[in-house]
């Protein structure tokens, strides 16, 4: 087996990479598609994530479906969203800390151990069924559930007696706790596996990987539903962390030279106030964050399904694979085009597009119409996702990557299952169809705000010319 660690891009300075613009020849010669698997320690990295993501999405059809199951609760459903967020939002500042004090490589094998343990335990809790200990404090836990519950369900049946579901509970947010460092020190170790040059290359195959898992993980979780049950696909996700687990091992990231890394909790904060006054960084994390919060109709795909578009489970299964299929076909289609010269328009048209793309979704009374509207969803948004990627992480310097990561995690992490919520809230008001519409609205009216706040977005180029003086600017 190769030393990941010889293969390995080392950055012997402490200086921001990709700092001047490349030439006519160079920009040719870095358009191998394939650029980022030239280094040993990416190959492992990208397997072992691809193969955690795939367990990660078998894993969140299962919970959904077993949780509704055991509760009968639409709220239920809600908070195993809320036990995602919530650990994102509290522990993200933190996390990124870490990752810029301690060893990234270290920091994400210790989340997956974590995770391997969390998926365990909700296996055990899956076969023990009604064999779960009553203990009090799970009874109380149920109690508390119930009476929440009570607040918004409006249809009878919803039940919380079952002492496994609060300990279900407790796991998921243990879980997204475990992820919630693990992220940080997986956005911030990416860049030192492959150098400069190929970052860009390396982001959108990470983004093609995401996508692809998130095709095979749910129809794979579904299959082994129905053929196995549900310890076996909380099994079979602790076998996929486990995984990225070994594969982390041979990898041996280049010593940092962070003279500038965190020593003391006075610079917690310090990520904050770098995407503060990084106004191009600042810019694309709201108008990401805004597009998912407002756009996203994924979280009522089912009542489409049922209700408008009558395609039954299995039409919603292929509605729900859709955004995925047309990420995986922009992110392999970017990986063949010529860099982006003038990415900061890109970005405005893609979220835009994204939007228009939702608002006819919203209206469609056709099966395949709805369908070819939510890949255009998942490929205008893969565009986004591979610049604001790539440009947070070649103007961030490398001793703050972690707690810069940890940043974007807070608002784009937590803004699924925060989007959900207020899909759910105005679906109820109004229905889904103006639910969807006036978030396909609200998002187009994004990108007409982040242009008027933040102008320098339009004049952002070529990503590998970006300059450290470009990264920030007057508000």
């Amino acid at each position: 087996m190769p030393d990941p660690s010889k293969h390995a891009f080392e950055d012997t300075s402490n200086a921001r990479p990709a700092s001047a613009a490349p030439t006519e020849g160079e920009m040719h010669a870095h358009r191998d598609p394939y650029a980022a698997f030239g280094f040993a320690a990416y190959r492992y990295f990208s397997i072992g994530n691809f193969t955690s993501v795939i367990g990660r999405q078998m894993l969140a059809v299962a919970v959904g479906y077993e949780i509704y199951q055991r509760t009968h609760s639409a709220t239920a459903l809600g908070l195993i969203g809320l036990c995602g967020a919530v650990p994102v939002t509290l522990l993200a500042i933190p996390a990124g800390h870490v990752a810029d004090r301690f060893s990234r490589r270290s920091v994400l094998l210790v989340s997956q151990f974590l995770t391997v343990f969390c998926s365990l335990c909700l296996a055990w809790v899956s076969f023990a069924g009604a064999r779960v200990p009553a203990l009090h404090p799970l009874v109380m836990a149920g109690g508390a559930l119930a009476r929440l519950a009570s607040v918004f369900e409006t249809k009878p049946g919803a039940h919380f007696d079952d002492p496994g579901v609060p300990l279900i509970f407790a796991l998921l947010f243990l879980s997204a706790s475990a992820r919630s460092f693990g992220w940080a020190a997986r956005g911030a170790l990416l860049p030192s596996l492959v150098p400069p040059r190929a970052f860009a290359n390396a982001v959108t195959w990470n983004a093609n990987f995401f996508q692809a898992a998130s095709v095979t993980g749910p129809a794979l979780g579904g299959l082994l539903i129905a053929r196995f049950g549900f310890p076996f696909v909380y099994a079979a996700d602790a076998v996929c962390a486990l995984a990225f687990f070994l594969l982390l091992l041979p990898i041996h990231a280049p010593a940092r030279h962070d003279h500038t890394a965190p020593r003391g909790l006075h610079d917690l904060f310090s990520g904050v106030r770098f995407v503060w006054r990084t106004k191009l960084i600042l810019a694309t994390i709201t108008l990401d964050l805004f597009a998912v919060l407002l756009g996203g109709a994924t979280a009522l795909l089912p009542m489409f399904a049922d209700e408008i578009l009558r395609v039954g489970p299995t039409g919603l299964g292929w509605m729900r694979a859709a955004p995925a299929i047309g990420a995986v076909t922009m992110g392999v289609l970017m990986a063949w085009l010529p860099p982006m010269r003038r990415a900061g328009v890109t970005m405005l048209w893609a979220v835009a597009g994204f939007g228009a793309a939702t608002i006819v979704f919203g209206v469609s009374k056709n099966f395949w119409l709805s369908m070819a509207m939510l890949a255009l969803t998942g490929a205008f948004d893969n565009v986004s996702v591979v610049v604001r990627h790539t440009l947070i992480q070649l103007i961030t310097p490398d001793p703050m990557r972690g707690r810069v990561a940890a940043v974007n995690n807070v608002f784009i992490g937590s803004s699924n299952e925060l989007g959900a919520f207020e899909s759910g809230l105005t679906a109820a008001l109004w229905g889904p169809v103006a639910s969807v519409v006036l978030g396909g609205v609200g998002t187009i009216a994004v990108v007409f705000a982040v242009i008027a706040r933040w102008p320098q977005i339009l004049r952002l180029k070529t990503l590998a010319a970006i300059k450290p003086d470009e990264s920030s600017g007057k508000s």
